[in-house]
């Protein structure tokens, strides 16, 4: 038993949208739906897999702009962020016009996600981290089983979050880096919003923002 995933890159920003199930039940959850859903749609098809839910781990436009249209073509729940992002989610108009994007239908999460819930996934369980800096309402999302990390927009290979958006925050991103993912633990390995996987302890040795 264990999570399986597949990352899919989505819009003009490259954005890492991930599928992730549980391979006894085949229960899925797509996980920052940023667009392109057509695409979403054939790679959920492609690996047979039923869709139950949509997880965001913030409000920004290259995450979450395909999910009211996916929520509605397939009766999805979306669950997440964590609340303090519904400022983000409630411009998405906004975010649109100012990044030159098609307008995306709005959309309020079925469930806000707060530190220390769990989500479901047939067999397996994801754990909630509210990890705020790069918005304050981020949210990471962990397999304790599989040792995997969802960390949107918080961390990435040698490199971490912007923390000049609106309430973004660099000591708050640092310490969610630091006092909430390190001790998951270095083996730990993490799908970033955007480039390529890495792990815990291959980013506290080498990357220049958090190495210890």
């Amino acid at each position: 038993m264990a999570l399986q995933y597949q990352i899919i890159s989505v819009t003009p920003f490259q954005q890492n949208c991930s599928l992730i199930w549980c391979d006894q039940s085949m229960e899925a959850a797509v996980v920052d739906p940023g667009g392109d859903v057509a695409r979403i749609e054939a790679a959920v098809a492609r690996a047979g897999v039923k869709l139950t839910k949509i997880l965001l781990t913030h409000g920004h436009l290259d995450h979450v702009g395909g999910s009211a249209e996916l929520a509605a073509r397939l009766a999805l729940p979306i669950e997440g962020p964590q609340r303090e992002d519904a400022f983000w989610i409630e411009n998405l108009a906004e975010q649109c016009r100012m990044f030159g994007f098609p307008l995306v239908a709005g959309f309020t999460p079925t469930r806000w996600l707060e530190e220390g819930d769990r989500i479901s996934l047939g067999q397996e369980v994801l754990e909630v981290i509210h990890t705020p800096g790069h918005t304050p309402g981020h949210v990471v999302l962990y397999s304790r089983s599989a040792q995997l990390a969802l960390v949107g927009d918080v961390l990435f290979a040698g490199s971490i979050g912007r923390t000049d958006f609106p309430r973004g925050d660099h000591q708050a991103l640092l310490d969610s880096i630091r006092l909430k993912l390190w001790p998951l633990g270095d083996d730990t390995r993490f799908i970033p919003g955007h480039g390529p996987m890495s792990s815990f302890g291959e980013e506290r040795q080498s990357n220049p923002f958090v190495a210890d």
